[in-house]
């Protein structure tokens, strides 16, 4: 073949191309595969150059070129990731918060925090008893001295004041 060896080529996939498809389908055991290397080898043969090599079998030349196509989808596809492997990975990643979410959560700690200690003294003890020590409100009553009906109004006034705090 000539300086024409792309249009050759071309034109010879295009009037061959059931043929073709049949055989590399047969060497490489999947007509998918097959197909999609040789529509792969019909793109390479057209973006290519007109080349002095001289080609003396298109078939030849075309066949051996979609089976080396099919080869690299192969090698490509055995190192892409399956959809159970992908899913599986996904599973395991780490739940834990990323950086930004730790400055977030840090200043959000920090500005409750500053709510807290502007509590009355009483309501302040109510609800570092009751959230952070984990007590009983009956516990709380009879730790500070208090009724239980005063322990449930000094944590509902500071989670009123609390949320009011969070919503501004």
């Amino acid at each position: 073949m000539s300086e024409d060896a792309p249009a050759v080529l071309s034109d010879y996939l295009i009037r061959h191309y059931d043929s073709l498809k049949s055989r590399a389908a047969r060497m490489l055991g999947n007509r998918d595969l097959a197909s999609d290397a040789l529509q792969d080898a019909w793109l390479r043969v057209n973006s290519k150059n007109p080349d002095e090599t001289l080609i003396h079998s298109p078939a030849g030349y075309l066949l051996r070129m979609t089976v080396n196509i099919a080869l690299d989808i192969q090698r490509r596809q055995s190192r892409s990731l399956s959809l159970d492997e992908v899913s599986e990975l996904t599973e395991m990643a780490d739940a834990a918060p990323g950086p930004e979410q730790v400055v977030t959560d840090r200043s959000s700690i920090k500005d409750l925090r500053q709510h807290i200690d502007r509590l009355p003294k009483r309501q302040r003890q109510v609800v570092l008893l009751v959230h952070w020590e984990n007590l009983e409100q009956k516990e709380v009553a009879k730790r500070l001295g208090v009724s239980l009906r005063t322990v449930e109004s000094d944590l509902k006034k500071a989670h009123d004041y609390l949320i009011a705090r969070r919503d501004a």
